[in-house]
């Protein structure tokens, strides 16, 4: 076995930087819109609760929304009564920009990113109304198991698929790191 040299881990290294670097501005940027209207939510997190609150009347449930006018949050409320808050965290924002922040890392500028990172915001929106749509009904009905659900099982859920998104651009994507010199 030889040496292994820089060259070797290259393209490796610049995704990475490029991803990290990616990752952060976009996070910083967030955070700034986020913190722009503290204490209230913001309109991102009003939308995704308020498109939440939808499915579930679409479901047939008596299902309301409401600001908060000191947390950053929107709560559901169902036939008068508490169910689930919504926070910034919970908007998909955040796992969108793990998204785009690979996408954009993973190789150069493509007619295709055009079409695929909006492609990828709607699936993961979509899943993220499921999502809460879902911890809404645990809220209900299942109230003991809303830790393990929010915390591990939903987020296992929205994290893969985003992996399988990422598979689908590695498939498609005109350039990979391996074919960069």
């Amino acid at each position: 076995m030889g040496a292994l040299s820089f060259k070797e881990f290259k393209p490796t290294v610049y995704f990475l930087g490029k991803f990290v670097g990616l990752y952060i501005v976009l996070s910083l940027l967030y955070g700034m819109y986020i913190t722009s209207y503290h204490p209230k939510p913001d309109p991102i997190t009003q939308v995704v609760s308020n498109h939440s609150a939808s499915v579930l009347i679409g479901l047939g449930m008596n299902v309301i929304t409401e600001n908060s006018m000191t947390k950053p949050t929107t709560t559901l409320f169902c036939d008068g009564k508490r169910i689930v808050s919504v926070y910034e965290g919970c908007n998909g924002i955040n796992v969108m920009i793990v998204f785009i922040s690979f996408i954009i890392a993973f190789g150069p500028f493509s007619k295709k990113m055009i079409w695929f990172i909006p492609v990828g915001f709607i699936l993961i929106h979509l899943i993220n109304l499921g999502r809460i749509t879902m911890l809404f009904w645990v809220a209900r009905n299942r109230p003991d198991y809303m830790y393990f659900t929010h915390k591990y099982f939903f987020t296992a859920i929205i994290y893969v698929a985003v992996l399988v998104l990422w598979i689908w651009w590695v498939r498609i994507s005109p350039t990979t790191i391996s074919q960069k010199k």
